[in-house]
């Protein structure tokens, strides 16, 4: 280990969200933990669903954590544990590494498999409030940004052809004003793909998007 540079500690922080969003994912059944890893105090620096282990921010590295730094292995296999409760857990560690390829922090992923089944199936169905919208976005997943692109505009296009409270007038406007929300005109030619799907002229599009 070494002493963190004010760098080394920007690569960490900027973790934290990763460690909110891993664990909402996975439910409140799994531990996620961000270790520092300076040489004066290798600690916890921001951990969710600390529960799991009963640990916060400021505890100490655990020995096993520790040693996946001298197998070579930035990437573990899972491996199973127990906390100090007796749950038995199913791991993973991440070594998190600075541009010198310094080891300088540790993602762990702690999973209770001790948790009642009912409890850990509960929380990856949708909820019964989520069930009942009829907005929910379908996400799209292809191999190239141009593919993503297309389908977005497709998909608003015909959302707004198809809405009948939208006035003829109006739709090329609002399709461009929901196109734009949606970020699609952060892409370089987006402009001219939008014409080319949707068949508004170019012209449009760009009159539209001054006006907004």
């Amino acid at each position: 280990m070494k002493k963190l540079t004010a760098e080394d500690e920007a690569i960490l922080w900027a973790f934290e969200n990763i460690v909110a969003g891993i664990a909402k994912n996975y439910g409140s059944h799994t531990e996620v933990v961000l270790h520092r890893l300076d040489v004066d105090n290798p600690c916890i620096m921001k951990i969710a669903n600390g529960h799991v282990t009963g640990r916060q921010i400021g505890a100490p590295i655990t020995n096993l954590a520790l040693s996946k730094l001298s197998l070579g292995e930035d990437i573990s296999e899972p491996y199973f544990t127990q906390s100090p409760q007796g749950k038995r857990l199913r791991s993973t560690t991440t070594i998190i590494r600075n541009p010198q390829n310094e080891a300088i922090g540790i993602l762990c992923i702690n999973m209770d498999l001790d948790a009642p089944f009912q409890d850990v199936i509960q929380q990856f169905l949708p909820s019964h409030q989520a069930t009942e919208k009829t907005d929910t976005p379908v996400e799209t997943f292809t191999n190239s940004t141009e593919e993503m692109l297309k389908n977005t505009i497709e998909t608003t296009h015909q959302a707004v052809m198809m809405d009948k409270n939208i006035t003829a007038g109006k739709k090329a406007r609002i399709l461009v004003q929901r196109l734009f929300e949606l970020g699609v005109f952060n892409f370089k030619n987006s402009p001219q793909l939008v014409a080319d799907v949707t068949g508004i002229s170019v012209h449009t599009v760009y009159r539209h998007l001054r006006e907004r």
